[in-house]
């Protein structure tokens, strides 16, 4: 199914959205209140749309009226399963579902909903919400989620796991009733909170999270379809939800019904109801028995009470759900915490797979990772891979749709004009800043430019990169295909989004440093010129006649194993080894990383240091530039530095393609059922698992973006619109002017994030407060260890990246377009 990113998602790119989008979207949350009957927001002025539709208005809600007991397919599937699990319990009439609620049919209500069109916050005893420059900031009573004790399920349906807590069916049905009957507070619309005359009322949701991925030749993806509804204090509940897995629309509009999306709908559906004011409940007004009465495993749940004012779960958070194998199910949520939300619909989603059969929820996290590398000054494909089978003809028969073939004999991608694919005999020069290849025995040159990917016909890619932790261009490799990482079962905390990270954001750069740059250089050659022949215990392993260290035939992965200790090595070349300072060690591998055949043995020359009082200096030159070796940082010591450890000369961070961050469903098949999908050739196995991930924005805890510069992209997602935060402290204008004033501490700020905040510093209208990575919210008199925002998926923010994976690995396997 096709997700339209503005209306079901609120994805506008920077730019896209319209200018009028809040002003009409005000106007149209006024509609959709007055069609329920509802209190509007008014300004003391009569709105023209109002009084246009005032006719149209009045015949909604006469039929509203008419139709006040009708429920949509969805809701009307989930009451006649409450009321065939309550039978005996509930009347055969009793209603389970709000039925006056106002529908957010796209995305954007909801969070017009969750605050005044006149005020920037919005404050309830549950939540603290700003209307901040760079989107909306949302702090829930409680700063986290908490799972001892939270998990409640009603007796009856499904066995209840040893380590849930069994609920039986008349206290369910009590906490359901007292669920659909908030105190007045929690059901006002923050819309509305300044208008004389509020808005009281549910607000409802649908949307159809993934459950099972989609397999050309075997399965269409199906979703299941969830009905959210939230007293109205609660709306941005909802806002949170539908950015992640999008807005269903009208659940009321036949187009939207999944009983008539035959393929698509896994035959799943959910009913997740806020209710937080619900822990006030006292056991006994539930029904629960009284202990001399309870069964072993109400008394080891405890499901009892003794004395008459003991409150239910003790007064703390929980979520209470029934279900059995019929496909439905329904849960009450005693919080507004708003990873419980998203945690039930991950729930929720893991039954429905369950029940489907040959499907999977996984709690995981995964990256297709690219090995790239620093190729130096010059590249020639057959200076690495022997065989270079792939060829441009093949690729301008096969894939010619996608490229504007040149004159020249190269071709310029039509979707992404900075994608240039070029012949496989190319060879890249970056001193020369050219690419010669060879057409029709004339020597052909296209100038080499930064900022563009060139393809080879077999799916490798080079780019002209200065990396942020360099001083010097350098050329970039990428190979075609990736490997797929993906971490599966794991745990909160387990590592699931740090797998995807780019390692880049931990990675510093120092000078290249050398003690005595003469004597250095001296054990430099001794080195370069030593017999390595007789290194290892096994006589016969091969090595008897050693490959010069400089040769070409030895890798720079070579000399890296060549000079660290090996337990293959004897001890005398082991103890050699340990005594090359660590100086020198890096010396000859900046030389071998450097180092041309045309050199011959005057390699030295191309070094030097700077000669400082007339005395030589410590920092490492190459023709005159200043030599940069990579560091990264990894955690801190016990006295809060930073633990630092150096990389090699050659290290280049993977071209990673973000697959998944937290929830993710997967479906086996047989191997005979995939032999039709064009999978990989040196796969082999009896079955195989295609996975892919639900959501479309991810809930992330930057925990080391409080560090000014450290987490370059959260720096950057917090300089863009539409963000939705949590546990973050906004700040004034005056605080941000004075964070600015702070000079040498707003300096450590990456670009992006200093520009903004700058821009709201010097703002004369906008919103009246900003986030910034460094303040996160004080909760109960310490900074909270649980910052979060919405990320945007990495394949919204950048497809011309996953284009780029798909094609190198499409050219390698030579897949025709438009097969999977």
């Amino acid at each position: 199914m096709t997700i339209n990113h503005k209306t079901q998602l609120g994805y506008f790119p920077k730019g896209e959205k319209p200018s009028d989008f809040n002003d009409n979207m005000i106007d149209y949350a006024n509609l959709k209140l007055a069609s329920r009957g509802a209190p509007t927001f008014s300004t003391g002025e009569s709105s023209q749309l109002m009084e246009i539709g005032k006719a149209l208005l009045d015949s909604i809600n006469a039929k509203n009226d008419l139709l006040a007991d009708y429920l949509c397919p969805a809701d009307q599937s989930i009451q006649d399963f409450i009321t065939s699990y309550l039978e005996g319990i509930a009347e055969p009439d009793e209603v389970f579902i709000p039925t006056n609620a106002v529908v957010a049919d796209q995305h954007g209500l909801n969070r017009v909903f969750s605050f005044p069109p006149d005020k920037d916050t919005f404050n309830s005893d549950i939540v603290e919400s700003f209307r901040v420059k760079q989107g909306v900031c949302h702090n829930p009573k409680s700063d986290r989620r908490t799972t001892k004790g939270v998990f409640h399920v009603a007796e009856g349906g499904l066995p209840v796991p040893a380590d849930k807590k069994e609920v039986p069916k008349i206290a369910f049905a009590n906490l359901l009733r007292a669920a659909l009957k908030p105190p007045k507070e929690l059901m006002q619309l923050p819309f509305t909170s300044t208008s004389e005359e509020q808005a009281e009322i549910h607000v409802s949701m649908m949307i159809r999270p993934l459950v099972v991925p989609a397999i050309p030749g075997y399965t269409k993806e199906k979703t299941m379809e969830i009905r959210y509804f939230v007293p109205g204090n609660l709306v941005s509940n909802l806002d949170f939800v539908e950015s992640i897995f999008g807005n269903a629309g009208d659940p009321f509009l036949p187009k939207n019904d999944a009983r008539l999306d035959v393929d698509h709908w896994s035959g799943h559906t959910g009913y997740v109801l806020l209710a937080p004011h619900i822990i006030n409940c006292s056991k006994k007004e539930l029904g629960l028995p009284h202990k001399k009465d309870a069964t072993p495993r109400q008394l080891k749940d405890g499901m009892y009470w003794e004395k008459e004012d003991e409150k239910y779960n003790d007064g703390g958070a929980f979520k209470v759900t029934a279900r059995d194998s019929r496909g439905i199910v329904v849960t009450v949520i005693a919080d507004n915490y708003f990873g419980y939300c998203k945690k039930e619909a991950k729930t929720q989603i893991t039954y429905a797979a369950n029940l489907f059969g040959l499907a999977e929820e996984e709690h995981a996290g995964g990256a297709l990772a690219f090995p790239s590398f620093d190729l130096g000054e010059s590249f020639k494909l057959s200076m690495y891979y022997k065989d270079v089978s792939h060829t441009f003809a093949e690729v301008v028969e096969q894939y010619g749709d996608l490229m504007d073939v040149q004159e020249m004999g190269y071709g310029i991608d039509k979707q992404y004009p900075d994608i240039y694919y070029i012949p496989e005999d190319s060879h890249i020069q970056l001193r020369a800043q050219t690419i010669t290849w060879t057409k029709d025995g004339e020597e052909k040159v296209l100038k080499l430019a930064p900022n563009v990917t060139y393809v080879l016909p077999s799916g490798y890619k080079v780019t002209m990169q200065m990396p942020e932790t360099a001083t010097r261009w350098r050329l970039v490799g990428t190979t075609a295909e990736g490997t797929f990482c993906h971490k599966p079962c794991t745990v909160s905390g387990g590592g699931k989004s740090e797998i995807s990270k780019s390692i880049s954001d931990a990675m510093i750069s120092g000078p290249v440093v050398v003690k005595d740059f003469k004597r250095d250089l001296d054990q430099v050659e001794e080195i370069i010129n030593k017999d390595y022949s007789a290194r290892y215990t096994d006589p016969k392993v091969p090595g008897k006649t050693s490959r010069p260290l400089l040769s070409t035939e030895r890798s720079f992965g070579s000399v890296v194993k060549l000079l660290t200790p090996n337990p293959e090595y004897i001890a005398e070349y082991n103890e050699w080894i340990n005594a090359i300072p660590r100086t020198v060690r890096d010396l000859v591998l900046t030389v071998k990383r450097f180092y041309k055949p045309a050199w011959g043995d005057n390699w030295r020359e191309r070094f030097h240091v700077d000669s400082i009082n007339g005395f030589p200096g410590h920092e490492l030159k190459y023709r005159n530039n200043k030599l940069v070796s990579s560091y990264i940082r990894v955690g801190f010591t016990e006295e809060g530095n930073w633990r630092i450890f150096a990389l090699r000369k050659d290290f280049m961070a993977s071209f990673k393609l973000q697959l998944e961050d937290d929830i993710s469903v997967s479906a086996t098949i047989d191997a005979k059922d995939a032999k039709k999908l064009h999978l990989h050739p040196e796969l082999d196995k009896k079955a195989y698992k295609f996975i892919k991930n639900c959501e479309y924005r991810l809930f992330q805890r930057p925990d080391d973006a409080i560090h000014r510069g450290y987490d370059k992209k959260t720096e950057w997602d917090f300089s863009q619109e539409n963000n939705f935060f949590s546990n973050y402290g906004p700040i004034t204008r005056e605080q941000t002017q004075e964070l600015v004033d702070d000079t040498i501490g707003f300096g450590h700020f990456t670009e992006p994030l200093k520009e903004e905040l700058l821009d709201f510093a010097n703002a004369e209208d906008g919103p009246d407060y900003v986030v910034s990575t460094s303040h996160p919210r004080i909760f109960e008199g310490e900074l909270t260890k649980n910052p979060r925002y919405l990320q945007n998926r990495p394949d919204l923010e950048d497809p011309r990246k996953y284009y780029l994976g798909d094609l190198g690995a499409r050219l390698f396997r030579r897949q025709p377009l438009g097969e999977d």
